[in-house]
């Protein structure tokens, strides 16, 4: 998994209000859940964010609250629904001896035979929920289609899992290489 480094500041105030002077300075706030006993609010520059959040990657955050730093990951994002504009960010504290849920990216490697024969490429997932440890988990999760033939599809089952695990149900597509239309009708008339 990549890192990347963050910092904030903590806040004496938590409530409505303050986290609207808070958007309106440029600030987001935010919240760090640890263990069950604790968990900090605090804020972070809106510029900062957006290299973590606007982005298909999963970051190792290493966050530096007023001089305290903590492993963490983005675990929720809220968005204005009608601006798009940055709301809140959940932080989850990482514990290297816990295992971890995480979506992390698909990467497809390889290429297609069905796709050299005229086959479309279709992918049906981009991201994928898994499980492991924090230092085991990869940046993405490969995914090899180079035995995908014309019709072909790559299921959930298919994905080789090093040092993690899948969560998603192992018969769920994650990618298809379909027939054109064109394609379609010549095969229905060599058939004849």
């Amino acid at each position: 998994m990549k890192s990347i480094n963050l910092s904030g500041s903590l806040r004496e105030n938590v409530g409505k209000s303050d986290s609207n002077l808070l958007r309106a300075e440029g600030k987001i706030p935010c919240v760090l859940y640890g263990n069950a006993a604790s968990q900090s609010h605090f804020w972070a520059h809106a510029y900062d964010l957006k290299a973590v959040l606007f982005t298909p990657e999963t970051f190792k955050i290493t966050l530096d609250l007023d001089g305290t730093k903590h492993t963490c990951v983005v675990k929720d994002a809220q968005y204005h629904p009608l601006n798009g504009a940055m709301l809140h960010v959940d932080f989850m504290l990482l514990d290297p001896a816990k295992p971890v849920k995480l979506n992390l990216p698909l990467e497809f490697v390889g290429t297609s035979p069905g796709v050299r024969a005229g086959g479309k490429f279709a992918s049906r997932m981009r991201s994928i929920t898994v499980k492991g440890l924090p230092n085991q988990l990869p940046a993405s999760v490969k995914v090899d289609i180079s035995k995908v033939e014309l019709g072909g599809v790559v299921r959930v089952k298919d994905i080789v899992a090093e040092g993690f695990t899948l969560v998603a149900a192992p018969n769920n597509p994650v990618a298809a290489v379909t027939i054109p239309r064109a394609m379609k009708g010549a095969v229905a008339e060599a058939s004849k």
